[in-house]
């Protein structure tokens, strides 16, 4: 409640203090494409009926295989049961989730839905997860990169400049990858507030940070979409489920361009199974959190690493002398870690995951032998 109360009232002050900002009005229509709004969406042998109930039905409208093995039915296309519980852990509706083979597909349907190919623009914010400029070049759509400042904040004056009538969505990575830093309430705010199109915060990382989830302001902005996925702090990444939160509009467009079966029975089954263990994701939440603490404290006193930067995520982002020589050494140790040096303000920049301690230790012992 403590943190819901600070995310208030720092929203609260930013409106009121700043005048600056004026809430632009926000129209799906005017941002969906053309043949989006005309398009009627696949209609499911499932999808055609409501209200039954299904436990003793006869099924012959799908044409499956009859015989039980678990599998042999199609799965739920909306996937009700994983939504359910999402839905009540979360405080929203149903109709403001959509979920995704990944939180890639979510982002591919945000960009089928609102951009027009060879036509409009997003803007993304190096450096970040790379997918948003990828997705970007297969929907041929402008990306216009912004950089980060120095201190990897959104330079927001300099996006909003760059924003046009043809910009449909600013991408946020917050907590960021590669940098592991949450943006600032006072940017995320004044984007939301002075953009027309759609303002996607992608949370892949939020379990990890003390900051709270921007879905507390779901319902206060029409053009807020977030992102999460049970990748990360759920240890999910091998099913592949995305999580898309928005306003019910937005939710509908991209209802309507979603495959119809696009997340199989065996990954709700597996789903549902791990939100249920809400414990065990605490502790396990926790000891990421402990041990990253103990590594960063460790990384201080390694003399070839010359910066280690704040991170709220399951992962560090420090400066070293020698960024592509430190990655050979390590994977000579049968250590992986990732090279982030191409990337822009990360010369010189390794990324390291938090493992379990036994991996940790392991690393922190090459670290210091190599030191």
């Amino acid at each position: 409640m403590k943190e819901l109360k600070d995310r208030s009232e720092s929203l609260f002050l930013i409106l009121f203090s700043s005048q600056k900002i004026k809430k632009m009005e926000f129209d799906i229509n005017t941002i969906t494409r053309e043949n989006v709004k005309i398009l009627k969406p696949y209609s499911s042998a499932r999808d055609e009926f409501e209200d039954f109930d299904t436990a003793e039905m006869i099924f012959l409208d799908a044409n499956e295989n009859p015989f039980q093995n678990g599998v042999n039915r199609y799965p739920d296309p909306q996937q009700n049961s994983v939504k359910a519980i999402l839905a009540k852990n979360n405080k929203v509706k149903q109709s403001q989730i959509l979920l995704g083979n990944g939180s890639d597909e979510v982002l591919d349907l945000l960009f089928r839905a609102f951009c027009e190919p060879k036509t409009d623009n997003i803007i993304s914010l190096p450096p970040t997860y790379g997918m948003y400029g990828v997705l970007a070049n297969i929907n041929a759509v402008e990306n216009r990169e912004i950089l980060l400042s120095d201190d990897f904040q959104p330079q927001v004056e300099k996006i909003l400049d760059a924003v046009d009538q043809n910009t449909k969505i600013i991408f946020l990575c917050s907590p960021n990858n590669p940098t592991g830093n949450s943006f600032s309430d006072e940017s995320v705010v004044k984007l939301l507030q002075n953009f027309k199109g759609l303002v996607v915060i992608d949370e892949a990382y939020i379990d990890f940070s003390e900051k709270e989830s921007w879905l507390t302001e779901i319902d206060e902005y029409p053009n807020l979409v977030i992102t999460q996925t049970l990748s990360k702090a759920y240890g999910l990444a091998g099913i592949r489920l995305g999580i898309c939160y928005g306003s019910e509009v937005v939710i509908s467009v991209l209802n309507k361009i979603k495959p119809p079966y696009n997340i199989n029975e065996l990954t709700q089954q597996r789903a549902i199974s791990r939100l249920n263990e809400v414990n065990k994701i605490k502790n396990e939440i926790a000891s990421i959190i402990e041990q990253r603490e103990e590594l960063l404290k460790v990384l201080l006193d390694i003399n070839f690493v010359e910066k280690v930067y704040p991170t709220e995520a399951n992962f560090v982002l420090i400066k070293v002398d020698d960024a592509n020589k430190r990655y050979k050494e390590l994977i000579v140790k049968g250590i992986v870690i990732r090279n982030r040096t191409t990337q822009p303000l990360c010369e010189n920049c390794l990324r390291l995951t938090i493992g379990i301690p036994e991996e940790n230790a392991v690393l922190i012992k090459e670290l210091k032998l190599l030191s």
